[in-house]
């Protein structure tokens, strides 16, 4: 029928209305792959997870990290390249246990800079525009530590362990890499990216990306999706009790009155109270109660008496000297000292490394003692102690 004129045995399928229709061509849509409830489970699942890691990395940098709620959409590596044109940080993370896939973390190079110089001690002000070897492996050990949290919510969420391999860093730059991002996920499938605002007090305010295959994605839903009606059976009861019409409610005069036995009736209503078909009544018993006692004043407890028992070491320091190993190899029987204290000065008490006392040097039937001459200021042991 492809010039316009019906064949001898299309038309006489046609009489026989046995003919088919031509097959209407397929059409598919990317916005069908992933529907707006999977998109939620999504974004729930890297809220509670990533927000774990936040709480990781914030030990990590000893500063104060906030990670927004996230942005799920679908996508394909060439529009995350266009949207991402910055000299980057991928760090591929795969599942052995509990999920199967992987997935990748993209952060700028700047931002990867400022949190090894924050782990070292830094103040994260002066990123270097490359990162050596062991900035690379500082930052390696930050994305472990922060999907190795993530992955324990996971585990939570889920019911069952979920199990990370250490992460694989690449720098590239994704403005020209074309193929690094399938490359790492060895999928030719649509992705699932998961935008992250990542703010770190005065010195990070940027994106951090979560890329996942749609497959990976959709297994992820799934399996909260099971976790979540496997643990609950009271779901399908709710729904059918949501689905109940009005019709099957029905009046009854006089309206129901309930009694018990410690109270007197409760007047009628003024006007009939719904009930539904089911006549069944449930027995109710009143709740017994202890009588209250009065209570007795919280006393604080005396801390210091736990360990008054604890036994310290004292030791008195009569004065130091400081010696070259040269000087050290060379003395022997008979070399001399010499202290930096005058004599006569006051020895110092030390308990367990700390100065508390200055004392003087007695003979006590022929041993060495002590006479404490004056106690350290009390402020001044405290702050020995911290």
């Amino acid at each position: 029928m492809g010039n316009g004129m019906l064949s001898q045995e299309e038309i006489d399928a046609l009489l026989r209305g046995t003919m088919e229709p031509d097959p209407e061509p397929e059409t598919s849509s990317t916005d069908d792959l992933l529907d707006d409830m999977e998109k939620d489970t999504l974004g729930e699942i890297a809220n509670i997870s990533m927000g774990t890691a936040a709480t990781t990395l914030s030990q990590l940098l000893g500063k104060k990290v906030d990670i927004t709620t996230p942005q799920v959409d679908l996508t394909t590596s060439d529009q995350i390249r266009k949207d991402c044109p910055i000299p980057s940080v991928i760090c591929d993370v795969k599942y052995k246990a509990g999920i199967e896939g992987s997935n990748l973390l993209i952060l700028s190079q700047r931002d990867g800079s400022v949190i090894v110089d924050l782990m070292m001690g830094g103040d994260g002000k002066n990123p270097t525009p490359d990162l050596s070897e062991l900035q690379i492996s500082g930052i390696s050990e930050a994305m472990n530590q922060m999907m190795g949290s993530a992955a324990t919510s996971m585990s939570t969420m889920f019911n069952s362990m979920v199990d990370i391999t250490p992460p694989n860093l690449v720098l590239t730059d994704l403005s020209t890499e074309t193929n690094v991002i399938q490359d790492f996920l060895h999928a030719e499938e649509p992705l699932v990216r998961i935008s992250f605002r990542m703010v770190v007090e005065d010195v990070i305010d940027s994106n951090l990306i979560q890329v996942i295959p749609l497959s990976v994605a959709k297994g992820m839903v799934n399996k909260l999706m099971s976790t979540m009606t496997g643990s609950s059976d009271a779901a399908p009861a709710a729904q059918a009790t949501a689905r109940i019409q009005p019709t099957s409610v029905a009046y009854q005069t006089p309206p129901l009155t309930y009694e018990t036995p410690s109270q007197p009736s409760q007047p009628s209503q003024p006007y009939p109270a719904p009930v539904y078909e089911t006549r069944r009544q449930t027995p109710v018993q009143p709740a017994q109660f202890a009588p209250l006692q009065p209570g007795q004043p919280m006393v604080q407890p005396d801390n210091l008496s736990l360990i008054l028992d604890v036994p310290l070491q004292i030791s008195v320091e009569l004065g130091r000297a400081k010696k070259t190993i040269k000087e050290i190899l060379e003395m022997g029987p008979g070399s001399v000292i010499e202290l930096d204290k005058l004599a006569g000065e006051p020895v110092d008490m030390i308990v367990n490394g700390k100065l508390i006392a200055k004392c003087e040097v007695v003979v006590i039937n022929e041993t060495f003692g002590i006479r404490i001459t004056d106690i350290v200021n009390p402020l001044e042991r405290m702050n020995s102690l911290k």
